[in-house]
């Protein structure tokens, strides 16, 4: 994941995927919004979005968080890996260094695991959207069949905003 923040904030902001769902959330008090393919399925839930690519290589989450509840929505995303069958080698852990996505600055702690496919790569990623918030972004892939959405996964990046 960290090759791909780079290549986001590398290059300059290209147009979306073509057939795309823009989505603003939460629904009830926008905090930022992100462009998925509609192939991945996009959908709201109850702490932010989630979607998965078209052949379930990848899955992808931004939760939003508050600086009271940071902790939970980590813990939550992470309890979220262990019970879909992911095992996260903590020996693996880096640090992906910060990066800039629209005015907000974007970093991440990235793993290597495993899960009922093989071996995987896992991500935590943060943002500030606004003062108090914090959107924290689950990624898990497959590691044999990940770099096929490389682009899908830039383009998701590049298009994460804080809402106006």
């Amino acid at each position: 994941m960290r090759k791909i923040l780079f290549m986001a904030t590398a290059f300059a902001m290209s147009p979306i995927l073509a057939q795309a769902a823009t989505l603003v959330f939460p629904s009830d008090a926008p905090i930022a919004s992100v462009t998925i393919p509609d192939e991945w399925e996009p959908k709201e839930t109850v702490s932010g979005i989630e979607a998965k690519s078209p052949d379930s290589a990848i899955y992808f989450s931004i939760d939003v968080a508050t600086d009271k509840d940071t902790d939970k929505v980590i813990q939550d995303a992470v309890k979220f890996l262990t019970d879909n069958g992911v095992t996260i080698d903590d020996s693996t852990q880096t640090d992906s260094g910060d990066v800039e996505i629209n005015g907000m600055t974007f970093g991440s702690i990235e793993y290597e695991g495993k899960d009922a496919d093989g071996p995987v790569d896992v991500s935590l990623g943060f943002a500030s959207p606004a003062e108090g918030k914090m959107l924290v972004v689950t990624y898990w892939g497959t590691k044999a069949t990940q770099g096929a959405h490389s682009k899908a996964l830039e383009e998701i990046l590049k298009s994460l905003k804080p809402s106006n």
